[in-house]
């Protein structure tokens, strides 16, 4: 088989996927052209009257808008910090320890909620917060009055930033142990001959010695200011939790597809799209400075 023929086939292989990339990505986005329009269904695209940036103007001068943006930014950043946190703090203190059994038990626990998508994790936590769930159970042994979690506009965004690190910590800890499973043992073990403290190797060697996948990490966070988590929230917020908790990707489906304005809707999907996509390019470009990371 000659180099060209071999190429042929790897192209051919690549094939299903770039046909279901172009059907699923980019046909609908000629799509987006709803978001310029008044939209009727019973007209369709090329029945619809224009309006040029009208659902844009409308989108800046309602309240929900400026509602819907600081809820999107404030739980994402939050999550962003949360989850470059928690996943490090976890993984360092898993690679401290020596036993493998312990080991191995610890990082399937932990995995395990990773693998349980929202709709089932979500109703575990509606059922543990409930007036009758296990957390108001041992409030109300301790003297406490029952709370409300999932009706109140202050818990509600400490649930979701909670839930999300309880189910993804685990998973995102691997890169961390992967980069420190790459730190050369022997370093350990010239600092151990030398009295460094279990608490010192972890200062000046292993921290160090992942830096870089650290700040790889956290600029690439960057794209994902405005994904707050769709599935998350749909699943456990209600109407009296829309103040703290509506995101723009709920927002654009309650508006959508149970209000059925469509062109508003797809306006406000279309903003939060463009500005992800500057975001994007801004994190590349920053991990590419700072980390040396590159996809092409």
């Amino acid at each position: 088989m000659n180099l060209k023929s071999f190429h042929k086939h790897y192209h051919l292989m690549l094939l299903p996927g770039v046909l279901l990339l172009i059907v699923f990505h980019v046909v609908p986005m000629f799509g987006a052209a709803i978001a310029f329009q008044d939209f009727k269904i019973g007209r369709g695209i090329w029945g619809s009257e224009w309006i040029g940036l009208e659902n844009f103007t409308y989108l800046f001068q309602i309240r929900d808008s400026g509602v819907i943006f600081y809820n999107t930014v404030f739980i994402a950043v939050c999550k962003i910090i949360a989850h470059l946190i928690v996943p490090l703090v976890f993984a360092l203190m898993l690679n401290e320890v020596r036993q493998m059994a312990i080991k191995r038990w610890v990082q399937t626990v932990v995995y395990l909620p990773h693998f349980i998508s929202w709709v089932i994790l979500a109703g575990i936590v509606i059922d543990m917060l409930s007036l009758n769930g296990i957390v108001n159970q041992t409030l109300q042994a301790l003297g406490i009055k029952p709370i409300l979690f999932l009706a109140s506009n202050t818990w509600f965004p400490v649930i979701v930033i909670g839930s999300d690190i309880w189910k993804e910590f685990g998973f995102a800890a691997i890169v961390y142990l992967a980069a420190l499973a790459g730190i050369n043992p022997s370093l350990y073990e010239a600092a151990e001959m030398d009295g460094a403290t279990r608490l010192q190797q972890l200062r000046y060697i292993s921290l160090p010695g992942i830096a870089s996948t650290i700040v790889l990490l956290a600029t690439l966070s960057i794209g994902n200011v405005l994904n707050a988590g769709f599935d998350q929230i749909f699943n456990l917020y209600n109407p009296l939790v829309y103040e703290s908790g509506d995101i723009i990707d709920t927002y654009v489906y309650r508006v959508g597809l149970v209000q059925a304005q469509y062109g508003f809707a797809t306006a406000v999907g279309l903003l939060k799209s463009a500005i992800g996509f500057v975001l994007i390019v801004l994190s590349y470009r920053l991990a590419y400075k700072y980390a040396n990371y590159r996809i092409f």
